[in-house]
């Protein structure tokens, strides 16, 4: 089974929209939404009404913090984020908010574990920023290979029985082997606002069959998506780092 991973769309449509083209392209089996839909973005109702059809057609989707904060709090975030959550909140309808409100912090399925965080506290939102914070995530789970999103930086880390974990540094386009004498943890990127400092949107799919993980950075009208930030009267910046991818 081949696998299309997405997180951390933040309502970004152009990024979106061009990141399931290319996956239609490429082929898969099955969508996974690792969290994050809303958020930073200007389209968030299409955002959550796309993902939640892609759930019905056989997606699964997790909750991101920028998820939560539409129903619960804010406070915790950055003022830019603050900003773009209350304005986010004006944008969609009940429906919408309480579809947010039904996912899952986390799915697991056999070798695998899908979460938008960490695996040591899902709903605390540490973020895994370095072979450290992997090692400790890798650690409080049995599942053999972690997928999360959340740092927007994409990043792969493995560890050996008795080993401290290591990175890898990813490649676009270049398919790692998930070799089972170890343990893996994936962090996906971004679609919809990467902070790696490339602009184009990421995305990753993974084979069941051969183990191998491969990421895709795909071009999209940024200038468009920026545009909509600005005429929504969101802050400057949220368009600016998008240019810069971070």
């Amino acid at each position: 089974m081949r696998i299309a991973l997405f997180s951390d769309i933040h309502a970004n449509r152009e990024a979106f929209e061009a990141c399931l083209a290319d996956a239609e392209h490429r082929g898969f089996d099955r969508i996974g939404l690792l969290g994050d839909i809303v958020g930073y973005g200007a389209d968030p109702s299409w955002a959550v009404d796309v993902c939640a059809r892609l759930v019905e057609d056989g997606a699964f989707a997790l909750l991101g913090n920028h998820d939560q904060a539409v129903f619960a709090s804010e406070e915790d975030m950055n003022s830019r984020a603050r900003e773009a959550i209350r304005w986010t909140r004006t944008r969609l309808d009940h429906a919408q908010t309480e579809w947010l409100r039904s996912l899952p912090f986390l799915l697991r399925e056999g070798e695998i574990l899908f979460v938008h965080a960490n695996a040591w506290a899902p709903e605390s939102w540490g973020y895994v920023t370095g072979s450290r914070e992997a090692e400790r995530s890798m650690r409080r789970t049995d599942a053999r290979i972690t997928f999360c999103g959340h740092t927007h930086v994409p990043a792969v880390h493995h560890m050996a029985p008795a080993r401290p974990a290591a990175p890898f540094v990813p490649v676009p386009d270049r398919a790692i082997p998930f070799l089972t004498s170890r343990s893996w943890l994936a962090v996906i990127g971004s679609v919809g606002q990467p902070r790696d400092g490339i602009a184009a949107a990421c995305y990753a799919l993974y084979d069941t069959a051969t183990r191998e993980l491969t990421y895709r950075r795909v071009a999209y009208d940024v200038d468009a998506a920026a545009e909509k930030i600005l005429r929504a009267g969101l802050p400057s910046s949220l368009a600016d780092r998008l240019h810069r991818g971070g």
